[in-house]
């Protein structure tokens, strides 16, 4: 298998990695966490500035972790969608300036094959077909992995993201961003049976319920009214158990609907990708439900649930074996479809 350098630049992480044969020779990843926790969010002008002062030096590094020079690379990565237009550009441009300097190959990579290729890095041996649940601060889906490049979404969040519902409750609460490892940290000392939370599901117009999607929107609001009313008693607000019962109602609907989607498609395991594959309780009770219906679920390892660039090298790889490239003049994109991904290459069907 080719042997990648891939960056990741799609929202305030800057990323490099060389990957070889889906083996991580090296990942460098520069947060900006600090700089955004300020403001509550990532501000996206201050996040592509960010990026243009860490992108040289994560590149230096990488190289240097992996004991490699350039003529060792095979072919040079870059996320080219979906995410902020401002950072895609400073990764992309790197990459086809790095490509034309080198004379190697530019394989553009869509952000959320990267999470589903981030489990390829835990297991080697994976293969398709599989169902993915993709659960980051920006996307909540279920993907149907039928080989590399071919995918199909049979569900998705209808509103928030669960990672964004977790940001927005851990603002609601006061404990500053990122919300997702604070409400975890904090749900271990919280009764997760303490308040009843509205699961979400998304009404059909003819009726019932669709059976895949997700809404976390309702629950956002629940837990509002709830501190609300909590601070209307003059009570303490007790952190621990809100954030164990909201953590709780997430985790339990997202297994709900990841466990009946793998059956009804006869699906033999369940990968799971994005910042939220890091929840200790989506991983608990996903974990103890595969298990009753027989099902291999699988997670990547901690450090490659959040963005990173070793994924991206990992599925760059691939498509690069393939005989997948991307022409020079590839663009980002704010939005796109996973099932458009062939598109970003020359043997796909869209950009030649």
């Amino acid at each position: 298998m080719a042997t990648v350098l891939a960056i990741e630049t799609s929202c305030d992480e800057t990323a490099v990695a060389v990957v070889k044969n889906r083996h991580v020779l090296s990942s460098i990843v520069a947060s900006q966490i600090a700089v955004h926790q300020p403001f509550g969010g990532v501000v996206p002008e201050v996040a592509s500035r960010q990026h243009v002062e860490a992108i040289n030096p994560a590149i230096d590094q990488a190289l240097q972790d992996a004991n490699l020079d350039w003529s060792a690379i095979d072919g040079i990565a870059a996320t080219c969608a979906p995410g902020l237009v401002g950072a895609l550009l400073v990764g992309l441009t790197t990459a086809k300036t790095l490509a034309l300097l080198h004379q190697t190959p530019l394989i553009g990579v869509h952000h959320l094959e990267g999470h589903i290729y981030a489990s390829y890095l835990s297991d080697p041996e994976l293969q398709p077909p599989f169902l993915c649940l993709l659960v980051s601060g920006g996307h909540t889906s279920l993907i149907y992995v039928k080989d590399c490049g071919v995918y199909e979404t049979l569900g998705q969040t209808r509103d928030d993201a669960a990672g964004e519902a977790f940001d927005k409750v851990a603002r609601l609460l006061d404990l500053g961003y990122p919300g997702g490892p604070v409400i975890d940290r904090l749900a271990q000392q919280g009764n997760p049976a303490a308040f009843s939370l509205p699961e979400g599901q998304v009404s059909l117009p003819g009726g019932g319920f669709h059976r895949y999607d997700s809404s976390f929107s309702g629950l956002k609001t629940a837990v509002l009214r709830l501190t609300q009313k909590l601070r209307q008693d003059d009570r303490p607000l007790p952190i621990e158990d809100l954030a164990a019962s909201f953590q709780e109602t997430v985790a339990k609907a997202l297994t709900k609907r990841a466990i009946a989607c793998a059956l009804d498609y006869d699906l033999p395991a369940i990968v799971v990708g994005g910042g939220v594959a890091a929840n200790s309780s989506l991983r608990q009770h996903l974990q103890a439900a595969a298990q009753r219906h027989n099902l291999r679920v699988l997670f990547p390892p901690m450090k490659f649930c959040t963005d990173n660039a070793a994924m991206i090298g990992c599925a760059a790889a691939e498509h690069l074996d393939r005989g997948h490239t991307s022409p020079l003049t590839i663009g980002v994109q704010s939005r796109m479809p996973i099932h458009q991904v062939m598109q970003l290459y020359k043997s796909g069907s869209g950009t030649n």
